[in-house]
């Protein structure tokens, strides 16, 4: 390994066993003990789809038994073991100078039986489609980043029907939720386990929320968060309440400077930023805090992005223009997520098992971002003829050189033949349903 000293299978392997050790008490059997290790392995392996099945015949499990129990009936607690993950990640990327990153995602669906499902807008399609959409925290801070807790979001079609709650396995103390309150609901949890972060961001779904900037203000916790053109900002001490954008119109030419939000794939982006630094509350005006309002321009299209801030004590404009640029991790993750780990793979209906399958997807994702933290530690000496190791790579590199898959082809016929026989039954079994349903009166 000397001509790529930053390739440390060793400390890969102590790291996937950091991150299983973690929450391996969590667990009163050893069975699904190993299933889980192995279902967090199986989510790091090449495979082409990321189910039980396919992690199952990973593992070296001759049925898929022991990986569906471990989602469906096996007895664990997946927020437990989240809160688990959360800790090994914030043992190591952990800074004071943190920020919570607030973002959902999701999964488009073909039926109506799935915990959550219905037509709704989802980012990942761009549009209204049946899907599932799962709302989101990420940890960011110099070290590194990686998402540290997950909720479900159940439109009022789901809350308002106990049958189909039931049927979801969804518990009754469940109730409906804004997606902006499952966000106040994780950063609370977030700030209650001490996760150390000074900082929110998030796009404008969020940044609209009155209540959830009252809420950050009261943990106090600054805030960077995107809010609409047309969002009406406080001025003159609240006395005026002018749109966004007619703000931006308003400013000089000597209004706007030129900042980088951080590093990208093709170097610093660049973009131009006003600032507006005295801004009026949102009818808390004793909260002893800093409003003000950022403005981002694109200096090639000149497209507009506007913030709402706040913090507890003074800031600088450099501060704000960071945090507004780390919300893109959030992105960076969920790419991660699901291209690396599956974390859009899961094909399960109820509400355990989405949080379980969620969760073993986190602490797969929390392997890759701690290795990529270590690989790029400011102790290792610059190689410039190379970039440094990505979380693809990583993963590419842990599968040649970790994880050893079973080669035997007795095992994969084997593997073969249970799939066309269970397979061949759920047809006959789908036949018959149709038949019966065709020969009623």
């Amino acid at each position: 390994m000397a001509e790529s000293h930053s390739v440390e299978p060793a400390q890969w392997r102590r790291t996937i066993d950091l991150v299983i050790d973690s929450f391996a008490g969590r667990f009163c059997r050893v069975e699904p003990r190993r299933a889980a290790g192995g279902f967090v392995t199986g989510l790091l392996a090449d495979l082409e789809i990321k189910t039980c099945w396919q992690v199952a015949e990973q593992a070296g499990h001759a049925r898929p038994d022991a990986m569906q129990r471990l989602l469906y009936r096996a007895k664990w607690d997946a927020d437990a073991v989240r809160d688990d993950v959360r800790q090994v990640v914030v043992d190591r990327l952990g800074d004071p100078d943190g920020v919570l990153v607030v973002d959902e995602t999701g999964d488009l669906k073909k039926g109506v039986h799935s915990v959550g499902v219905q037509r709704q807008y989802t980012g990942t399609a761009g549009r209204i489609e049946n899907a599932q959409v799962g709302v989101f925290l990420a940890y960011a801070s110099r070290h590194g980043h990686a998402l540290i807790d997950r909720r479900i979001y159940l439109p009022k079609s789901w809350t308002d029907d106990r049958g189909r709650c039931e049927q979801a396995g969804i518990p009754e103390k469940i109730t409906f939720a804004t997606r902006s309150e499952l966000a106040d609901d994780m950063i609370t949890a977030a700030v209650n386990a001490l996760v150390p972060a000074r900082w929110v961001a998030a796009d404008e779904a969020y940044g609209n929320n009155t209540r959830l900037r009252s809420e950050l203000r009261e943990l106090r916790l600054g805030y960077v968060l995107a809010v609409s053109c047309d969002h009406l900002v406080p001025i003159d001490s609240g006395k005026i309440r002018c749109r966004a954008d007619r703000l931006a119109a308003d400013l000089p030419a000597t209004g706007w400077t030129r900042r980088s939000a951080g590093e990208g794939s093709k170097g610093p982006r660049f973009y131009d930023w006003a600032w507006l630094a005295d801004v009026g509350a949102d009818g808390d005006p004793d909260d002893d805090g800093r409003h003000s309002l950022l403005i981002r321009r694109n200096n090639t299209t000149g497209e507009l992005a506007f913030y709402r801030c706040w913090a507890p004590g003074p800031v600088t404009l450099a501060q704000l223009v960071r945090v507004a640029g780390v919300r893109w991790i959030v992105e960076e993750s969920f790419q991660a997520g699901k291209g690396q780990v599956g974390l859009d793979q899961h094909q399960v209906r109820r509400w355990t098992s989405w949080h379980r399958f969620t969760t073993l997807a986190l602490a797969a994702l929390a392997v890759l971002a701690i290795c990529t933290a270590d690989a790029r530690s400011a102790d290792r000496p610059a190689q410039p003829d190379m970039i440094d190791l990505t979380v693809n790579e990583i993963r590419r590199l842990i599968n040649v050189l970790l994880i050893r898959p079973t080669r035997s082809i007795a095992y994969r016929l084997r593997w073969s033949h249970w799939r066309r026989r269970h397979q061949a039954r759920a047809r006959r079994a789908h036949y018959a349903r149709r038949l019966t349903l065709e020969l009623q009166p």
